[in-house]
């Protein structure tokens, strides 16, 4: 349901609230800490139980023009939430190129499964409603490390419930009263999220390797990640090279998707 995230914010605050937090945190934006490394290595264990396993065996029985075709067309689904923040930030000019884009990938791109946009001149774009709000002032808030989802905040909390009433497929199992249709339906949201996490397996090594606290760095990757987005390129935190170094926008994706399920 589109207040579920919502529901779990409020959870995780009381539980920080409950518990007293004795524990300092090392970040000024993570009054959680405490809690907020328990989740987080709730959801390491969950990947490596579960998605991790699955993930690869998806990748090795793959081949890899499906599999290219398989991200292309949860991509070119995302860009109707890009268009969507497009306008409510006011960059018109990028709204009709991404416009211009889910166009031409979801006729001559055979439904998204081949990016023919790109070629063309249409870019991919990465905005979402988070973004949007960091647009128009609104803090981050405090850090979140969400169960299933992971990294977030306050502000991108809100954001990705507003996300999730603009995805069409979120948006078709609302609307549809057949049931065995939206089960089908459903099902691509878990083969989306296998798909992204196929996609960072070759990165995944690189990070082991670069963090000695894998809950900082993660938490200071998705920060400055999220802060260069919100200032197209100019972030307030870092420096622009630096934050383009730690992940490109294919490999943050798993971080930024919603991997909750409406009911």
């Amino acid at each position: 349901m589109l207040f579920d995230i919502f529901k779990l914010t409020l959870v995780i605050i009381s539980l920080s609230v409950i518990s007293g937090c004795s524990t300092t945190p090392s970040h000024p934006g993570d009054p959680f800490e405490p809690l907020n490394r328990k989740m987080f290595l709730f959801n390491d264990n969950l990947d490596k139980a579960i998605l991790k396993p699955v993930a690869i065996t998806y990748k090795a029985i793959t081949p890899e023009p499906v599999n290219k075709g398989i991200s292309n067309f949860f991509s070119n689904l995302g860009d109707v939430i890009v268009i969507a923040n497009d306008l409510l930030q006011f960059k018109l000019r990028q709204a009709a190129s991404d416009s211009g884009r889910l166009l031409v990938n979801t006729t001559v791109g055979l439904l998204g499964f081949v990016d023919v946009a790109t070629g063309i001149g249409l870019p991919k774009h990465n905005e979402d409603f988070g973004q949007t709000l960091g647009y128009w002032g609104l803090n981050n808030g405090p850090y979140f490390v969400l169960p299933f989802v992971g990294p977030s905040t306050m502000r991108d909390t809100i954001g990705l419930s507003a996300d999730i009433f603009l995805d069409p497929i979120s948006y078709y199992t609302r609307i549809s009263g057949n049931t065995s249709a939206n089960r089908a339906v459903r099902s691509t949201k878990g083969i989306d999220i296998i798909d992204k996490r196929a996609g960072l397996l070759g990165l995944e090594g690189v990070l082991n390797d670069a963090a000695i606290d894998k809950y900082n760095y993660y938490r200071e990757a998705y920060l400055q990640r999220r802060d260069y987005l919100v200032n197209d390129g100019n972030p307030s935190i870092g420096k622009a090279e630096d934050v383009e170094a730690l992940f490109a926008d294919d490999d943050m994706e798993i971080l930024d998707d919603d991997l909750f399920e409406e009911e």
